[in-house]
């Protein structure tokens, strides 16, 4: 990857930052390393990681954020997930959920599977999101502006987009210690 001028830091870096300023809000957490670091940095009933099934995060996080429009509802993605599932940014941008706010850390590669790279260095998902509909869109390099634009999206109606970019670098973190009918159930009971 060819970071971006003042592109410094990790995704983990950058989860760890957006997982500080977490309350009570649900989060979705998309498959491969995000899910891994989010859970090694703050794991909680209250969020949901998907061990496998790569791209349909911000389609679950839709579905909890229709269902509970009460909560806010933030999904942690990365940009190979979301160019998997480009149709559901249409759908956000359609259906408008107010308490939606998608984070995206782009690093421009497939991290997971082998640092292949992705498009996201030429498709500029930031700007799909507004052209779909999302209301707030922002798009940051560094860690003062992550959390700045963060916080007002928190307070923000929505659908929101915050697009992060990062560097390749994934943390040595181990797996989700959860299965996934485990991880199921201690997230319905926390929504409940």
């Amino acid at each position: 990857m060819r970071p971006e001028e003042g592109t410094i830091q990790s995704r983990s870096r950058a989860i760890e930052a957006v997982m500080s300023l977490i309350t009570d809000q649900l989060v979705i957490i998309c498959n491969g390393f995000p899910s891994r670091e989010a859970f090694h940095l703050a794991d909680r009933p209250q969020n949901f990681y998907m061990i496998g099934s790569m791209g349909v995060a911000p389609a679950i996080g839709l579905g909890v954020a229709l269902s509970k429009p009460e909560k806010k509802v933030i999904v942690l993605d990365g940009d190979g997930n979301v160019l998997m599932g480009m149709g559901t940014l249409a759908t956000v941008g359609a259906l408008r959920p107010k308490n939606f706010v998608h984070v995206v850390f782009d690093n421009e590669v497939y991290g997971s599977t082998g640092n292949q790279p992705t498009f996201s260095r030429v498709v500029r998902l930031d700007q799909v999101a507004k052209a779909a509909g999302y209301v707030n869109v922002e798009r940051v390099h560094e860690r003062e502006d992550l959390v700045y634009e963060f916080k007002d999206m928190l307070a923000k109606e929505g659908p929101s987009m915050l697009l992060v970019k990062v560097t390749d670098q994934a943390d040595d973190v181990g797996r989700v210690l959860l299965e996934p009918p485990d991880i199921t159930q201690r997230f319905k009971k926390a929504i409940e």
